[in-house]
């Protein structure tokens, strides 16, 4: 596996680290029990036979693909915003439709955005239209942690509760008080809360990591 001295990535690096990133991923997913399986990966709902299979994952050579884009991120960014608030193409760009065939207006962004019109069979002009439509529970912007829509006020309560910082002034209101969650796990000492490092199960190597045990 070669690369230019100048690539934008180290190519030997990025495919461990991916594994190890997305196996992560994998195992804090099916610890939270957010996977399902059915069919013939059924038996992979056993945490020691799923346990099993990121041993094996882990100890295969995965191959990461990845270049920059063409025009740079600017490109990729400024093809992206276009979708994120509106659909692939709005109503008042569409003409007609006669012998099975739509007629529509675009515009070439590459061309100093020029309007055109265009012509296509009914279902070519519905595969294009599909394949900008999103699947079920997904959505095109979403805020996750303590941005998300879920308590949002609850949660940044407990964030400047946990940094110790105050509630800017113009956004005081008069109201009840908001008590801060009450901290999951909290150490016995600092009352901060504790962090999981490490999950294993009976028969599996630890992971690779500094761990320390408590012998208390």
């Amino acid at each position: 596996m070669r690369s230019r001295s100048d690539f934008f990535l180290p190519v030997r690096v990025l495919p461990p680290l991916f594994r190890r990133v997305f196996l992560q991923a994998l195992r804090a997913a099916f610890d939270a029990g957010q996977l399902q399986f059915f069919g013939e990966i059924e038996g992979l709902a056993d945490p020691q036979a799923f346990a099993r299979l990121l041993t094996a994952a882990g100890r295969r050579d995965w191959v990461v693909y990845a270049k920059p884009p063409f025009g740079g991120p600017e490109q990729v960014l400024a093809y992206l915003s276009r979708y994120t608030h509106r659909v692939a193409i709005a109503n008042s760009c569409l003409i007609g439709m006669e012998d099975g065939r739509v007629t529509f207006r675009w515009r070439a962004y590459r061309h100093g955005r020029r309007p055109r019109k265009m012509t296509l069979d009914a279902d070519e002009f519905i595969r294009r239209f599909l394949l900008h439509s999103l699947p079920d529970d997904v959505h095109r912007v979403r805020h996750y942690g303590f941005l998300a829509n879920v308590q949002p006020t609850t949660c940044l309560a407990a964030c400047r509760a946990l940094v110790a910082a105050q509630v800017p002034a113009t956004m005081v209101r008069a109201g009840p008080t908001i008590k801060a969650p009450p901290v999951p796990h909290p150490c016995p000492c600092c009352g901060r809360p504790m962090a999981t490092l490490a999950v294993w199960y009976h028969g599996q190597a630890p992971p690779r990591g500094p761990f320390w045990n408590d012998s208390s």
